[in-house]
């Protein structure tokens, strides 16, 4: 009988393993602010990358829980799960972080069926939570109301957001705060009486820095208001910049970087805060910078099965020079690219689909300091054949064939990441004028140090691998050659032997599979003679093996190099 079905202990269990992963996410979440105070760059890193895995490693403890509890005959029988559904809503639907539970669920559901069982009935494809909660609580903010003093004002937020390492120099840094509120916006703002500074209770922290995130408001006006704070080893805490902008401040929020960590008791109401002040973020964006992805995948998939619902739009080939080991095609009117693996390689590249999605799962876990495209794993997405253009489906099939499959009316996707969607370098600077060009080859080269001060080598920096965001930042997103930089073997071209030598046509040197000659950049990067000269002027020092080497040396020895996501006062420009 159905109701002897033991579909309340499954959520229950479900449930429990949901308060344990989220358990550790907080211990692990809420040890920030210790590794800020103690400066433990490295433990940063380990514990932003043991965050991560965390998800998938407490799925899989539940579903062998499950495993365990039940028989297969009984677990498996998917008829039911509607049942265990309707069970689990009644345990979450008084919960502050229901919406994630939901996810867990599917998470959950997923890893005990296959994905052609997946359906509204027995999981959460459509969410169940109401957009404005009955008991909807404001999120946990500190307001100032400066009245025309606005240096008292932020000496009190100063105080309220102290660390238990000291200041290095408070008043230096105030002024400078106070300097930069003044120049950043209009004169009548800072002596508008009803001026209010709205900041989140708890800091964000990533990487090397900690921030304060909320909003300058006005009756009539806001501005964005984000306040980072540096630890200076044996100086104290340096305030270093403040950010009233809201590209700067969508930027510290983008895709392109590792997530925040931040102490959130009600996701659903910090979210909306964060809209607030970027209007302009997806939500499964926001959700993801702080350490949600998974939710942040659950959010981009219902506006992505949104869209194909309600707006007459098509897959296509992707703009752009064909992939040799990735096939990607996108939807023009949804800013997101598609990305899988063909089924065959260009006999030059020496990588297999195990090591490709190795390559892609490790961008994951690592700091991408803004040059690095995040990225969603999927698999069997379904979607109508009717929303492909027959060109770009008669290339997937005959790329790709063991991926992509028409199953009837549908196209069935084994397996693809997804990206935010960029123009790709090479396109952006044949259409770019002058000045354009220089912006974007000045960035390149940034994009390819700061990756590597990270750690990571591109291996393949082709322009075709980068690509342009809307703000203009160049951002690597093609990862199938992708290394830590230490392990790569930077090489001076050995000075040749004979005349024989010189003239040969193949080198005279043996070259192993992880040796680089950066002295051969500039005619494999730049075909264009003009911007190969530029980009010697502007970054003229990656030509050479010593610069990489002292960068080996100094990652080696332990050192982690500043990289930051803002502009600095007068101290550089990123």
């Amino acid at each position: 009988m159905p109701q002897q079905w033991p579909a309340g202990d499954i959520a229950k269990l479900i449930l429990e393993g949901f308060d344990d992963y989220r358990e550790h996410f907080r211990q692990i979440t809420n040890g920030a602010r210790v590794r800020f105070e103690q400066a433990q760059w490295q433990e940063i890193q380990q514990a932003s990358a043991a965050r991560i895995n965390l998800y998938e490693e407490k799925v899989a403890e539940v579903t062998e829980l499950l495993r365990q509890a039940h028989a297969d005959e009984v677990l498996l029988d998917v008829s039911q799960w509607p049942l265990v559904k309707s069970a689990y809503i009644a345990l979450i639907d008084l919960r502050f972080d229901d919406e994630l539970a939901e996810t867990w669920f599917n998470s959950i559901f997923c890893g005990l069926f296959k994905h052609d069982q997946i359906s509204d009935g027995c999981m959460f494809i459509h969410t169940t939570r109401p957009a404005l909660r009955v008991n909807e609580r404001a999120p946990q903010v500190r307001q100032y109301h400066p009245q025309g003093d606005l240096e008292t004002a932020l000496r009190q937020l100063f105080e309220d957001y102290r660390f238990e390492v000291p200041y290095e120099d408070l008043e230096r840094d105030l002024g400078h705060v106070l300097s930069q509120l003044r120049q950043n916006l209009p004169d009548w703002v800072c002596k508008d009486p009803e001026l209010c500074i709205e900041l989140f209770a708890s800091r964000l922290y990533r990487n090397k820095g900690a921030y304060v995130v909320g909003r300058i408001f006005t009756r009539d006006e806001q501005w964005p208001l984000v306040i980072p704070f540096l630890h200076r080893e044996g100086q104290g805490i340096q305030v270093d910049a403040l950010i009233t902008d809201e590209a700067e401040v969508s930027i510290i929020f983008s895709f392109t970087r590792s997530y925040f960590m931040v102490r959130v008791g009600y996701p659903a109401e910090f979210i909306g805060f964060l809209r607030r002040i970027m209007p302009g973020k997806h939500i499964a964006e926001l959700y993801t910078s702080i350490g949600f992805y998974k939710h942040g995948k659950s959010e981009f998939y219902r506006a992505l099965i949104n869209h194909l619902a309600n707006v007459d739009d098509k897959f296509i080939m992707a703009p752009g020079v064909r992939g040799m080991v990735m096939s990607v095609f996108t939807l023009p009117g949804f800013n997101t690219v598609f990305k899988i693996i063909k089924d065959r390689f260009s006999p030059s590249k020496n990588v297999d689909r195990a090591t490709v999605l190795e390559k892609y799962r490790m961008v994951k876990s690592v700091d991408r300091v803004g040059r690095m495209a995040d990225t969603q794993e999927f698999a069997d997405f379904r979607f109508p054949l009717s929303k492909f253009d027959p060109e770009c489906l008669a290339e997937l099939l005959e790329v790709a064939p063991s991926t992509v499959q028409v199953e009837g009316e549908v196209v069935l996707v084994r397996h693809c990441w997804t990206e935010r969607r960029m123009t790709p370098l090479n396109i952006y600077l044949e259409h770019a004028n002058e000045a354009q060009v220089r912006d974007a080859l000045e960035e390149y080269g940034l994009a390819i140090k700061q990756l590597a001060a990270a750690n990571i080598f591109p291996g393949d920096m082709l322009l075709k691998n980068f690509g342009v965001t809307r703000h203009g930042r160049v951002v690597f997103y093609d990862y199938d050659e992708i290394c830590f930089l230490t392990e790569a073997n930077f090489r001076h071209i050995p000075q040749p032997r004979t005349p024989e030598d010189e003239m040969a046509s193949e080198p005279w040197y043996s070259i192993g599979p992880l040796d680089v000659f950066p002295e051969e950049f500039p005619p494999f990067l730049f075909a264009d003679s003009g911007q190969r000269k530029l980009f010697d002027q502007l970054h003229g020092e990656m030509y050479n093996a010593d610069y990489w080497k002292s960068l080996q040396q100094a990652i080696r020895a332990g050192k982690i190099i500043d990289v930051f996501p803002y502009r600095r006062r007068g101290l550089d420009n990123e």
